[in-house]
């Protein structure tokens, strides 16, 4: 299970590095709204992930 909860934590950070990801004169530049959305759907759903669990063990001790 510790292994699960780096796993969200990663995938928390890679959300924080989709959204502050410098795109603006690139050729990318076209999908930064799309990059945005993403990363911060991937911070929000894997933060109530991690919130649940938390929860969830406290209550089964």
């Amino acid at each position: 299970m510790d292994r699960l909860i780096f796993l969200f934590l990663a995938a928390i950070f890679a959300g924080f590095a989709l959204v502050e990801m410098p795109l603006a004169g690139t050729f990318l530049a076209s999908i930064e709204p799309f990059t945005t959305v993403v990363g911060v759907l991937a911070i929000l759903v894997f933060s109530f992930v991690l919130i649940y669990n938390g929860v969830k063990s406290l209550f089964n001790k």
